[in-house]
């Protein structure tokens, strides 16, 4: 079923259906992956807690990360099939969601971003999600820089904000230059549109791909793309061969656009999810519990595992190490096709209407238009 969104919603009532996964993994598949890891793990008693298990990380859980599955782009670049995400890691942008309410919160001293990404690359993350937004791109680069990792061992990927974008060519440039000067590199593996701001974000697409041409950037893609925020860029002539390979967008079994999902996987563009974890705001829901139960897992490990499983791109993100390390440990178990079903049906109407709402926010914020509705798609697909 395909749920287009217009001024005036109607009930509709969802039904799930078993999806086949949304991207085929290269080298060594999750099926395989997990196999092996299944033989390289030690039992643990029944009564011992994920937290307790997850709260160090042995030689062999790092190099698992190092090498954990990827993912292939249509040039056939390999995307790694788990990243970190440094969003609102040791700083919060001005106008995030919960910036108002969070100022003045506590007195206590945040971790850095140098020293969260720091720990995230000990752990053996190699994909790091970074963006203009996130204002700290600086301290990634410190961390970089820091950690001995090779480049050519990393996949880094930015995204430039609404502000830039709204600016055109010559600042979408210039940051681009900012960021790989903070980021300590010559060229990013992965560059995205971080929203469809009406009216400006095709130039700013095409843009990018004169960077990439410049060997600046070397894969392009979006962010927060409907499928008509898509489709007005192919219809202002971006070839099949400048075609974004990866959308990124929130994806969770909380939240999960089966038909916008589909509609991009037929295209060959990749899925990246944000918000995998959900913000950490369903670890007491009672499906995942009970899985986590009888995996010996944590909810989040059974949110991560159902994000791979799908073949999205997994993008967990925390400022605390055990939770680096548990958050990667989901390529040693395998939910059920009937699991798979629950999971996915835990989407309801109403996580559609709000995802809406959201859209129709974001696509002009922090641009001169920003609370007003100029130019933005009242007709999306919403599911």
């Amino acid at each position: 079923m395909k749920i287009v969104a217009t001024a005036m919603l109607g009930t509709i009532l969802c039904t799930a259906s078993l999806p086949k996964p949304s991207a085929a993994v290269s080298s060594r598949t999750i099926a395989s992956f997990v196999a092996s890891s299944i033989g390289r793990s030690t039992s643990s008693s029944p009564t011992t807690t994920s937290r307790n298990m997850m709260s160090t990380q042995t030689p062999e859980q790092k190099q698992s990360l190092i090498d954990c599955p990827t993912i292939p782009l249509r040039d056939g670049t390999s995307h790694p099939a788990i990243g970190f995400g440094t969003y609102k890691v040791g700083f919060i942008p001005a106008s995030a969601s919960s910036a108002v309410a969070s100022a003045g919160a506590t007195d206590e001293p945040q971790r850095t971003a140098e020293d969260c990404v720091t720990d995230a690359l000990n752990s053996g993350y190699r994909f790091l999600e970074c963006a203009e937004f996130y204002g700290n791109e600086q301290e990634v680069g410190k961390a970089i820089k820091a950690s001995g990792v090779r480049r050519e061992d990393l996949f880094i990927c930015s995204k430039v904000w609404t502000t830039t974008i709204e600016k055109g060519d010559d600042a979408i440039r210039a940051q681009l230059e900012k960021t790989l000067s903070d980021l300590g590199t010559d060229y990013v593996d992965l560059y995205l549109i971080h929203w469809p701001v009406p009216g400006k974000h095709v130039d700013a697409y095409k843009t990018v791909l004169d960077l990439k041409k410049e060997g600046k950037v070397k894969n392009v893609g979006v962010s927060n793309y409907a499928v008509e925020d898509y489709k007005e860029l192919l219809s202002a002539g971006i070839t099949s061969e400048d075609k974004p390979v990866v959308n990124q967008i929130e994806i969770n079994p909380f939240l999960y656009r089966k038909n916008t999902i589909d509609y991009f996987k037929s295209e060959g563009v990749v899925m990246q999810s944000y918000r995998s974890l959900r913000d950490g705001k369903a670890m007491d829901n009672p499906t995942l519990i009970s899985l986590g139960e009888k995996y010996n897992k944590s909810p989040a490990q059974i949110l991560g595992r159902w994000c791979v499983q799908h073949g999205f791109v997994y993008v967990p993100k925390s400022v605390k190490i055990e939770r680096m390390v548990e958050n990667a440990q989901v390529f040693d178990f395998e939910l059920s096709e009937e699991e798979m079903a629950t999971l996915d049906a835990l989407t309801t109407f109403d996580a559609f209407e709000t995802f809406f709402g959201l859209y129709k926010k974001c696509v002009n914020r922090d641009t001169s238009k920003d609370g007003s509705m100029e130019g933005v798609k009242t007709d999306i697909t919403i599911d």
